[in-house]
């Protein structure tokens, strides 16, 4: 018996030893600080461990709140707890349940600046009570305020050619990926541009507008703008000047071969015609030298 039980405690030991540590801390990331455009919105990207097993999103509760009081709450799934001046201007978009906290901000004011701190509490199944919870207080978001919009960059291929597709691509970084800026261009339509959004590092969204179009002749020096205006209404454009290079074509070559062969044959032609003229001229002044020489010859008999 005595010896079963050693075995058994042995045994057990081993597993302990054995088994692996999946059991989280609690822990959150946050970027420190973030750029926003006043009136436009702002996303704050946010994760989070806590220790225990995995919870569903409807055992989880997620509040922001601000880092040095914490009854100033920017967003909590109850609005009646959100200050008035946060409240219908703050939505999670992280799941809970994917350990996702991310926060947006719509329509960002002057006083939008945080900190902003994110909390978790884990929820009873049954009662809804809190049964823990966790302020990640040393891990919060600043938000500097931006009064003007950035300028969109403008970039073109290689030198355009006339009668072949050309890009010109305008691209703008922003903070607000609900929200793409719109882009107006100065010529062209709707079909001739691929928009693209991609994500450039945390917090921070990049969205590209794509203009294809093939340019003629007539496009060369003139100026090509692009517009973008940003969610809140603000509005930024760039304009960059377009050069088309030239493409030699059979019109362009034939023409001055017709000419120059036109030219050719016309002064051919007045040579021709003067040559000939001077031909008959000289004929008959040879002939008027030949008469008048027999007329003399003819006096001189006389005599």
């Amino acid at each position: 018996m005595e010896k079963d039980s050693k075995r058994m405690l042995f045994f057990l030991l081993l597993a302990g030893i054995c088994s692996p540590t999946t059991e989280e801390q609690w822990k959150a990331s946050v970027v420190k600080s973030i750029e926003a455009l006043v009136d436009s919105c702002v996303v704050l990207p946010c994760t989070f461990t806590y220790p225990g097993s995995i919870l569903p999103t409807s055992r989880l509760r997620g509040i922001w709140h601000r880092k040095d009081n914490w009854d100033d709450i920017f967003y909590h799934e109850d609005s009646t707890k959100v200050m008035d001046s946060f409240k219908g201007r703050t939505k999670l978009l992280g799941d809970l349940g994917q350990k996702n906290c991310t926060l947006e901000i719509d329509e960002v004011k002057d006083h939008d600046n945080g900190p902003f701190c994110f909390r978790i509490e884990l929820v009873q199944k049954d009662t809804n009570r809190t049964k823990e919870k966790f302020s990640f207080v040393e891990e919060c978001t600043e938000v500097i305020m931006r009064q003007v919009p950035p300028k969109p960059e403008l970039f073109q291929a290689n030198t355009a050619v006339q009668g072949k597709p050309y890009a010109v691509t305008c691209s703008v970084h922003h903070t607000c990926p609900s929200h793409v800026p719109v882009f107006t261009w100065s010529r062209g339509s709707e079909d001739d541009v691929i928009l693209i959004q991609k994500p450039i590092v945390s917090g921070i969204w990049e969205t590209q507008s794509i203009m294809v179009f093939t340019p003629e002749e007539n496009d060369d020096h003139t100026e090509i703008t692009c517009s973008v205006t940003f969610n809140g209404g603000q509005k930024s454009d760039r304009s960059i000047q377009l050069n088309v290079k030239r493409t030699a074509n059979t019109y362009h070559l034939i023409l001055p071969v017709a000419v120059a062969i036109g030219t050719a044959v016309i002064f051919g032609i007045i040579c021709i015609a003067m040559m000939k003229k001077y031909k008959n001229r000289i004929a008959e002044l040879q002939s008027r030298e030949g008469s008048m020489f027999n007329r003399l010859s003819r006096m001189s008999g006389r005599f």
